[in-house]
């Protein structure tokens, strides 16, 4: 069975935002992007590093979803990355209020054996050089490969990022990263810049007002699904890329068409994310509540136009 591997960070992550604040609880990008992904219930792996006092049952919760965890190392006697955040009431508005890299700083991702062959590769949110490790022990290159990136990166390891994104098939960033990366202020521009660098699909993320993907000359947009309450967006772009490797993975069709199908899954179990604190509502999230959901977006976009 195809198998999908997965470079994160694990975290604790403390948020408040209007309707509550949480104490430490379980976060970073690998976490989102593999309980997303399982829902397609595809083997998978997550490189990552943890210090001790990272809880055995926070792994269990991975690993009683067919996840491998052998790939996250344990520093024992260090303590885990720790991200604290505050939302304003335009949830599209966040400030980090700390931010300790702990056993981060000193991260050597080693692949597992069993993954070294995966078909499917999404390298998250982390310094360019762990990205380029990880694609540099992959027994051959993956069929496709998904990156993100954000504009510290942009910002502090140009030339780091830009040897990564010349390796990948697809990134995924926001609207502000974009223009960042590409000094355009057209995404339509910036998507155009994005594959002369050599990659093949952009997606465009642009949080509650959908994901655009770009390939070639074309364009497809996904909205996101208009929710009455939006309790924590944290992780939820997280969870839009889990969600789509994890189809992709499932399908093993990379094309274009497909990704569209991809791209509207990745943004269906984003939208339950961000309904609870942290990843607390993808782990209870049901087979039947994704397939109600998605009908729910199927009735959103889906009309007859009378052209005269």
């Amino acid at each position: 069975m195809n198998k999908l591997l997965i470079l994160g960070s694990i975290a604790f992550d403390q948020i408040e935002t209007p309707f509550g604040k949480s104490n430490a609880i379980m976060g970073g990008s690998a976490n989102y992007i593999a309980l997303a992904a399982a829902q397609f219930e595809v083997p998978s792996a997550v490189v990552s590093i943890v210090g001790d006092d990272y809880p055995q049952d926070y792994l269990n919760l991975l690993s009683q979803r067919h996840i491998d965890v052998s790939g996250i190392e344990i520093v024992h006697g260090g303590k885990t990355l720790f991200w604290s955040g505050k939302y304003r009431n335009d949830m599209n508005q966040r400030d980090t209020l700390d931010t300790q890299l702990n056993v981060l700083t000193n991260f050597k991702p080693v692949v597992p054996e069993a993954f070294r062959n995966a078909e499917v590769l999404l390298l998250g949110n982390l310094h360019p050089t762990l990205q380029m490790d990880v694609l540099d022990q992959m027994l051959s290159r993956p069929k496709l490969v998904v990156m993100d990136t954000m504009n510290y990166w942009m910002n502090h390891t140009w030339d780091l990022l830009m040897e990564v994104v010349a390796r990948v098939d697809m990134i995924t960033i926001n609207d502000e990263e974009a223009r960042q990366l590409t000094k355009e202020y057209s995404l339509v521009k910036a998507a155009q810049r994005i594959m002369a660098m050599g990659v093949k699909f952009v997606v465009i993320k642009k949080g509650e007002h959908g994901a655009l993907l770009f390939h070639d000359d074309k364009v497809f947009f996904a909205p996101a699904l208009p929710l009455a309450e939006v309790f924590d967006p944290t992780g939820a772009g997280d969870a839009f890329a889990g969600g789509l490797v994890g189809y992709l993975t499932k399908t093993r069709d990379y094309s274009f068409s497909n990704l569209k199908n991809a791209i509207v899954h990745g943004s269906n179990i984003a939208s339950f994310c961000i309904e609870k604190f942290g990843a607390e509502r993808l782990l209870t999230l049901t087979q039947d509540e994704r397939h109600a959901r998605l009908q729910q977006f199927r009735d959103l976009t889906q009309f007859d136009i009378q052209l005269k």
